[in-house]
């Protein structure tokens, strides 16, 4: 059997340490500030900045007015089943994170 050298141990040791340390820090943050799934409004909203798109873009794309995806946006309305769809599609939004899961 190989010798393990101090330095090896203490560099052992400091990653052992590292490990558990980031392990309670994980579970602490999970506890005291779990992520909030995005809301539909924001699902939307991220989605059209990162593909550069306006909002009269995607309803020109969708078949929807501006003031409609501006609904959307604000949150003073959903999308319809059909229009959550195209919304998906278009802005390859996953349908699972539209439907909130």
């Amino acid at each position: 059997m190989n010798k393990v050298t101090k330095e090896q141990y203490e560099f052992a040791l400091a990653r052992v340490e590292l490990t558990v340390m980031s392990d309670i820090v994980i579970a602490y943050e999970k506890e005291h500030y779990p992520i909030e799934k995005p809301t539909v409004a924001e699902l939307i909203e991220l989605s059209l900045e990162e593909k550069g798109m306006s909002q009269k873009q995607l309803a020109g794309e969708i078949g929807i007015s501006p003031s409609r995806v501006n609904d959307y946006i604000s949150g003073r309305s959903e999308p319809t089943l059909k229009i959550a769809r195209l919304l998906c599609r278009v802005l390859n939004i996953p349908p699972a994170a539209m439907l909130g899961f």
